[in-house]
């Protein structure tokens, strides 16, 4: 396990008793570095979406226990942020969400010419997403070969 994984484990387990005390789903913690800077970032929600002041709340109680517990030897910015519309489904709570809606994914390497899949996710398990598209086909996908995948969305 890489120090970034370690560094993402404990915060999680450090945010996770947090969270639950206010009421709201810890979605991801990643652990990045961007432009030169390392990130320590907490993705939360909760039912009617996540409000700034949610996010300063949690914020705030985060930073004190970062600071006593101490367990990240970088400079790192910390961030708790919405994870927005666009959010990749990762976990098992994330795909059990979005059953039964349409879900876009985009593959690494072409399949029949195409990179990018549109329909309604109908199953899944720890290998394989299925989802049926708009002509009632059943399009099975390895999970090694999606780059993403996450809620569809209209503008």
């Amino acid at each position: 396990m890489s120090v970034r994984e370690q560094y993402e484990q404990k915060a999680e387990a450090m945010a996770q008793p947090i969270i639950d005390q206010f009421g709201f789903e810890l979605v991801d913690v990643e652990y990045v570095k961007e432009a030169g800077n390392w990130y320590l970032r907490f993705y939360i929600d909760k039912e009617g979406g996540i409000t700034v002041d949610d996010c300063e709340a949690v914020s705030r109680i985060f930073s004190d226990k970062l600071d006593e517990l101490d367990f990240i030897e970088d400079a790192y910015i910390m961030e708790v942020s919405s994870p927005g519309l666009g959010r990749p489904l990762k976990k098992e709570k994330d795909y059990v969400r979005s059953m039964g809606k349409e879900v876009e994914i985009r593959t690494y390497r072409p399949i029949n010419k195409e990179k990018e899949f549109y329909g309604i996710l109908s199953a899944y398990d720890e290998s394989s997403v299925t989802i049926t598209t708009e002509d009632q086909k059943e399009q099975t996908f390895e999970k090694a070969d999606i780059a993403l995948i996450r809620l569809a969305f209209d503008f």
